[in-house]
C-alpha cells in the first residue's frame, strides 16, 4: 500500500514563531532542539511531522541500524546484528553508503525503556562471549529529530533516558553487567498541552528553544487552514505537488544558511546586549546566554547574511528564554519576554 504523503510543511497557515525555531534548529542542531507548548488543534504535531520533506540530506551506511558514516565509532559495530557490514567496518574495508534525508523518529507516550534504549541478548553473550545488540529508538534517532508527542506525560524512567543521552550524546543499555554503548546524538523535539501539566525542570532546561502556539483568531486565517485541510483530506498527493515548488525553495534557503553560518560574526557590543537580556529578565545559568548567541547567527545566515544585528538578538531572545526566566512555583512560563524585561528596565529607572 503505497504511503500517503505528508501535510506540507510550507502549507502551514500562520504559527510563524513555532515554524522558525523547527527551521533553525535544522540548520543548525547545536541548539538543543525545541519545546512546543500549546492548546490542542493548533498543528504541533503536523509541523514537526512535516519536517521530513525539508530536512537535508545525509550520507549513512547502508543498512546500519545506528545511522552511522563510514568511519564513525568503530566499535559499535562489535555489537551490531548486521554481520557483514560490521565486518567490514572493522576491516576498515569500503562499505556501501546511500544518501537519504534526516529522519523524523516518533517516541510513542507509552514507550518502554527497553523500546526507547534497545535491549541485548544475553543468552547470545553468555554462549558466545559477544555482545549482540537489538537497537531501540535513540539509535534510529542518531544523526536525526527525536519527536516526543506529549513529552510532559512520559515516564520519568523514560525522561530520565532522554536526559542522559540529550547532554552526553551517548545512550548505554546495561543487562547483568554488561554494557554497549553507541551514538545518540539528536534534537530532541517536544510537544505539549500545558493543560495536562508541565515538564520535570530538568528535561525542560534541556530543549535549547521553547515557543508556546495558541489557536489562530484571524478568521480569513482560519477558513484558509479549513480550505487547505479539505483538500489535503481529498486528495493528499495533488495538494502536496501545488506546495512542491515552495517547499524547494525553503530547502534551498535552508541549505544556503548551513553552509553561511559559519561564517556568521558577532560584534562584542553585542554579545554584552545578550548578557544584559538574560540579566534583565532574570535567566539562571549560563545556558539561555549560549543559545541566543547560536540562535541569533543561525537567524542571521538564515537571511543571508554574515553579520549578527540587533534584531537577531531579540528574536533569539524570545525563543531561547521564556522557559529559562526565574519563577515562582506553580507560575506559567513568561510567554512575552521582551515586555518582561521592558519592565524590569522600568523598575529600576
Amino acid at each position: 500500500m503505497k504511503k500517503r504523503p505528508v501535510f506540507p510543511f510550507v502549507a502551514i497557515v500562520g504559527q510563524e514563531k513555532m515554524k522558525l525555531a523547527l527551521i533553525l534548529n535544522v540548520i543548525n542542531p547545536t541548539l538543543s532542539g525545541v519545546l512546543i507548548r500549546g492548546e490542542k488543534g493548533t498543528a504541533k504535531s503536523t509541523a514537526v511531522r512535516a519536517l521530513a520533506d525539508i530536512l537535508p540530506a545525509i550520507e549513512v551506511v547502508q543498512d546500519c541500524p545506528f545511522q552511522l558514516y563510514p568511519g564513525e565509532e568503530l566499535e559499535v559495530c562489535r555489537g551490531c546484528p548486521q554481520v557483514e557490514c560490521s565486518r567490514m567496518m572493522l576491516n576498515h574495508e569500503p562499505v556501501p553508503t546511500v544518501t537519504r534525508g534526516i529522519r523524523v523518529v516518533e517516541l510513542p507516550v507509552g514507550a518502554t525503556e527497553d523500546r526507547v534504549v534497545g535491549t541485548m541478548d544475553l543468552e547470545h553473550a553468555l554462549k558466545k562471549g559477544e555482545k549482540q545488540i537489538e537497537p531501540g529508538l535513540l539509535a534510529a534517532a542518531h544523526r536525526g529529530i527525536l519527536y516526543v508527542d506529549e513529552v510532559n506525560l512520559l515516564d520519568d524512567h523514560v525522561v530520565d533516558v532522554l536526559l542522559d543521552s540529550a547532554a552526553m550524546g551517548v545512550n548505554t543499555i546495561e543487562r547483568e553487567g554488561v554494557s554497549f554503548s553507541h551514538p545518540a546524538r539528536f534534537t530532541l523535539v517536544g510537544t505539549m498541552n500545558p493543560e495536562e501539566g508541565e515538564l520535570r525542570p530538568q528535561l525542560l532546561d534541556r530543549f535549547g528553544l521553547c515557543v508556546h502556539i495558541e489557536g489562530i483568531t484571524a478568521p480569513a486565517d482560519r477558513v484558509a487552514i479549513m480550505e487547505r485541510r479539505l483538500a489535503y483530506d481529498e486528495d493528499a498527493e495533488a495538494f502536496c505537488q501545488q506546495w512542491e515548488e515552495e517547499s524547494r525553495q525553503l530547502v534551498a534557503r535552508i541549505e544556503a544558511a548551513r553552509q553561511l553560518y559559519a561564517q556568521v560574526t558577532i560584534d562584542q557590543p553585542l554579545l554584552y546586549e545578550i548578557a544584559a537580556y538574560c540579566l534583565d529578565v532574570g535567566v539562571d545559568g549560563h545556558r539561555g546566554d549560549i543559545i541566543i548567541l547560536k540562535a541569533a547567527k543561525t537567524l542571521a545566515a538564515l537571511a543571508g547574511r554574515t553579520q549578527v544585528n540587533k534584531a537577531d538578538i531579540d528574536t533569539a531572545a524570545e525563543l531561547a528564554l521564556p522557559h529559562r526566566v526565574r519563577r515562582q512555583p506553580l507560575q506559567d512560563i513568561v510567554v512575552d519576554v521582551r515586555s518582561r524585561r521592558q519592565q524590569q528596565v522600568q523598575n529600576r529607572a
